[in-house]
């Protein structure tokens, strides 16, 4: 590696490294100043807020990681551009595509840290960090589940349904269980409702019919109340919004694996966890080419004008993959599309500007 490379590399990774250092502490202070009052009043154990901020230090790093990274690169290459270095460089016979290899390893090594941080850290991090926010910080803790209009396949040939699901009471509502034999169905339980007992872990259902399908005559049985053993457990059954967020890698794809054999409505927020795994370490190389492109030319309103275009570019990629992300867990857009959309288009962009830049 020649000096030129080793000195470009140095400025990529420490910049980057202090962007990261000069905003998570600005965005820990913001979240202490407001959540102060209900961690006080809520009387947390300062283990679990120290705990907590660690979590939210990964989990904001991740969340943020283009954006710091684009900025980052566009500051130092401005820097550069200002004080005549790139000029100076290109004049000595160096290619504007050899100019950029020290990004592109910089790039490299970034994007494996985040893939690394997506795969192993963040995980337990968002664990923790969701849990803390729902259990001291948020009253509503009904809205941790997925718990309306809850069908699920639980074996080969039985599927269950129920209208709501309270995790308080461990009480669901218009529950109906059907079992088939190819595609004959075989018997149908019914229930107003139905309650799960966790001390002896059986079930209670009210109001309740069960059809059993025969040849000639059907069985009918009914009730208004009965003690009952089923295969499935209704905590599995709504499992918490953000379970996917909180799963290693090889767990997320069993996951996403049972629950789509259920049915699960949840399935395309699943899959965009597990696809912006590898979208996310991607956009290191594509933010950093832009970047590089944006600010390698000397500008008349200098550094300024740099960073002004690159907060512009910065936010409309985050915006996008936000917009993409709701549009896949929201209608029946393909997930793995709407993940790697905003990369698909900023690389479009990336190559235009990187032409431009050569000329």
């Amino acid at each position: 590696m020649k000096i030129i490379d080793k000195y470009i590399l140095k400025r990529y990774l420490v910049t980057f490294i202090v962007m990261l250092l000069m905003f998570i502490p600005i965005g820990i202070i913001i979240d202490v100043s407001e959540k102060i009052n209900k961690i006080l009043a809520n009387k947390v154990p300062f283990v679990e807020v120290a705990k907590y901020y660690l979590d939210f230090t990964i989990y904001f790093a991740n969340l943020l990681f283009p954006i710091f990274l684009f900025l980052s690169v566009i500051w130092f290459t401005s820097k550069l551009a200002n004080n005549t270095e790139i000029i100076a460089i290109l004049s000595s016979g160096i290619s504007f595509t050899r100019f950029l290899r020290p990004y592109l390893i910089g790039a490299t090594m970034v994007s494996v840290f985040a893939l690394v941080m997506n795969v192993f850290l963040m995980p337990s991090a968002a664990a923790g960090f969701k849990s803390f926010r729902y259990k001291y910080l948020n009253n509503n803790s009904a809205s941790v589940k997925d718990d309306s209009n809850v069908f699920r396949q639980i074996s080969k040939d039985e599927y269950i349904y129920v209208s709501s699901f309270n995790d308080v009471s461990k009480m669901a509502f218009n529950f109906s269980m059907e079992k088939f034999e190819g595609d004959k169905l075989k018997y149908k339980l019914s229930a107003s409702r139905i309650k799960f007992n966790p001390k002896d872990s059986t079930y209670t259902i009210f109001n309740y019919t069960k059809r059993k399908v025969g040849i000639l005559n059907d069985i009918i049985e009914k009730g208004e109340k009965k003690d009952t053993v089923f295969t499935f457990d209704l905590d599995d059954l709504t499992p918490v919004v953000y379970i996917a967020e909180t799963l290693p890698l090889n767990e997320l794809n069993k996951f996403i694996e049972k629950e789509r054999e259920r049915g699960s409505s949840n399935i395309n927020t699943y899959l965009v966890v597990l696809y912006k795994k590898y979208s996310i370490p991607v956009s290191a190389f594509i933010l950093t080419i832009i970047a590089v492109s944006v600010s390698s030319m000397k500008r008349r309103g200098g550094m300024g004008m740099n960073l002004a275009i690159g907060i512009i570019l910065a936010f409309g990629f985050v915006f996008l993959d936000k917009v993409f992300g709701v549009l896949a867990e929201a209608s029946t857009a393909p997930p793995l599309l709407a993940v790697w959309t905003p990369n698909i288009l900023f690389g479009v962009l990336a190559i235009f500007l990187l032409r431009n830049a050569k000329r």
